[in-house]
């Protein structure tokens, strides 16, 4: 009755009392990974300096070279990048879960509202999707640096530059470049990854022996008792790239008489049972950074 009669209506004053205020989301996983590649600057850092190491080297050879070099320097560049991220990655994650227990700093982030599953799957992310996405970054920028360094060179000579932008194609060296990292280097050695972040949650000491010593010791007793070797020709098989994801002429997958067949990779048995292993070490991970103290 009084609202009414100071001319302002009831059904607002209600409207504003209720109405709870907006919040923002903290979106936890977003900032988890953040928080990774904030304290873990190697992840960046590591592929940068080979990249200017390269392109270093490639501007030296560049300035005593008359004729073309093909795409074999470009070619390198991809293999040392690629190098590069395989151990980015494989150090990382042996030191992920278990880094944080050694310092004592799993104390602090466990009195935080962020739940063990979200931490884990943040660290699982960097070497399967972060690493191997900065790396195809990092590589195209090289590789068009290498071109532009080549072009300026060839123009100064007074040679045509059309035979060089011919013979070397970034787009669909790029592409075939991202298709590579994201079916190899994410999906199918995936599996590694998650073995690594269960032990990194697991081992007291010694994470690089306990990641290899128990393989090593299955691989013997296969071999002692059965005669056989499966396991390490499977290991190999996984390790080696997934031949199911291309047919490589030269064994670059930037080569441009490599055969994409994204669809025999999609229906694989081999990826699925990967990725259901992957889960399962992701999942003894968590288990892990849940009963585990510090060390």
């Amino acid at each position: 009755m009084n609202s009414q009669s100071n001319g302002i209506p009831q059904s607002s004053v209600e409207s504003q009392v209720i109405a709870p205020p907006v919040t923002r989301s903290t979106r936890p996983l977003y900032w988890s990974i953040r928080r990774e590649l904030w304290e873990n600057r190697a992840i960046f850092v590591a592929p940068l300096a080979v990249a200017a190491v390269v392109l270093f080297g490639f501007s030296i050879t560049l300035t005593g070279r008359r004729g073309l070099a093909g795409r074999s320097p470009y070619d390198f560049a991809a293999s040392a990048l690629m190098a590069t991220q395989i151990l980015v990655g494989v150090f990382y994650s042996l030191d992920a879960l278990y880094g944080e227990r050694r310092d004592r700093s799993i104390l602090f982030w466990k009195s935080l509202p962020v739940s063990d599953l979200t931490v884990v799957i943040s660290k699982a992310s960097i070497p399967i999707i972060v690493v191997p996405l900065l790396t195809w970054a990092i590589t195209l920028v090289t590789h068009f640096l290498m071109l532009l360094l080549s072009t300026i060179v060839f123009a100064g000579r007074g040679s045509s530059v059309a035979a060089l932008w011919a013979q070397v194609s970034l787009f669909q060296m790029s592409l075939m470049l991202l298709y590579h990292l994201v079916t190899v280097h994410s999906l199918w050695h995936a599996p590694f990854y998650g073995w690594l972040l269960m032990v990194s949650a697991w081992a007291r000491r010694a994470v690089f022996l306990w990641t290899v010593l128990p393989a090593l010791a299955v691989l013997a007793l296969e071999k002692i008792v059965f005669g056989t070797s499966r396991l390490g020709n499977m290991l190999l098989h996984r390790l080696a790239g997934g031949p199911e994801a291309m047919t490589m002429a030269s064994g670059m997958p930037i080569d441009p008489e490599t055969h994409l067949t994204p669809g025999r990779f999609l229906i694989s048995p081999g990826l699925w049972i990967g990725l259901f292993v992957t889960a399962a070490f992701l999942a003894a991970a968590v288990r892990l950074r849940r009963q585990r103290g510090p060390i």
